[in-house]
C-alpha cells in the first residue's frame, strides 16, 4: 500500500521535472535545482542535514548541498523518486510517513504555486486529515513566533491553538491550506 509520503515525494518529482532546473519556487531565493538539492541532502546526508536545525552546522548544510546542486538536474530528480538509500532512517516507512508527508506536500506546492496560473489542488479528503492531524501535533512550534494569538480552524469548525495571546487572529481554511499558512506561505495559502 501506497503511503502519502511516497505519494507526495513522487508528485514532488514530478512536478521538478515538469518546471525544469531553473523554475522558481516559494523557497528563499531557491530555484528548482536547490530545492531538489536540499530534499536530496536532507535524506541522504545526515552529517550535513543537521544544519537545517543547527545553526552552528548551517554552513555546512550549505556547501553539501552546493555540492549536490551541481550534479546533472535528471539526476538529482531520481534519487527523489528513488527514496533515501536502505540505512537511512528515512527508508523506515513509519519515519518516512512522519517526516516526508508534510515536508514533500509543502515542497510541492513550493514548486507549484511559484509558477503562473497555478490552481489550488483538491486533497482526498483522507490526506487531508493527514494533514491535519500533523498540523495539531506541531501547530505550538510552527506558531511561536506569532505576535497575536493563532487560531487555526477547519471549515468543519475543529481547531488547534497555534500561539496563546491577545489579540487572537483565527485562520480558517482546508488542512492543506492550513498547512502551508503554518510554514510561513501565507502569501498562496
Amino acid at each position: 500500500m501506497s503511503t502519502h509520503a511516497k505519494r507526495e515525494r513522487l508528485l514532488l518529482a514530478d512536478l521538478l521535472e515538469s518546471a525544469g532546473p531553473e523554475a522558481p519556487t516559494l523557497c528563499e531565493n531557491w530555484t528548482a535545482r536547490d530545492l531538489a538539492a536540499h530534499v536530496v541532502v536532507r535524506e541522504r546526508r545526515a552529517d550535513a542535514a543537521g544544519g537545517i536545525l543547527v545553526k552552528p552546522l548551517a554552513a555546512r548544510l550549505e556547501r553539501v548541498q552546493a555540492e549536490f546542486a551541481e550534479k546533472p538536474y535528471e539526476e538529482l530528480i531520481q534519487l527523489i523518486r528513488t527514496g533515501p538509500p536502505r540505512m537511512s532512517p528515512f527508508s523506515l516507512k513509519q519515519i518516512d510517513e512522519a517526516s516526508n508527508t508534510v515536508e514533500f506536500y509543502v515542497h510541492a506546492e513550493d514548486v507549484r504555486r511559484a509558477q503562473p496560473d497555478w490552481a489550488a489542488r483538491e486533497l482526498d479528503p483522507v490526506f487531508a486529515d493527514a494533514l491535519w492531524a500533523r498540523l495539531e501535533r506541531a501547530a505550538r512550534v510552527l506558531g511561536r513566533k506569532s505576535p497575536v494569538g493563532l487560531v487555526l480552524r477547519r471549515p468543519d469548525g475543529r481547531t488547534v491553538v497555534a500561539h496563546r495571546g491577545a489579540p487572537v487572529v483565527t485562520v480558517v481554511g482546508e488542512p492543506g491550506e492550513l498547512t502551508l499558512f503554518a510554514f510561513g506561505r501565507q502569501g498562496v495559502a
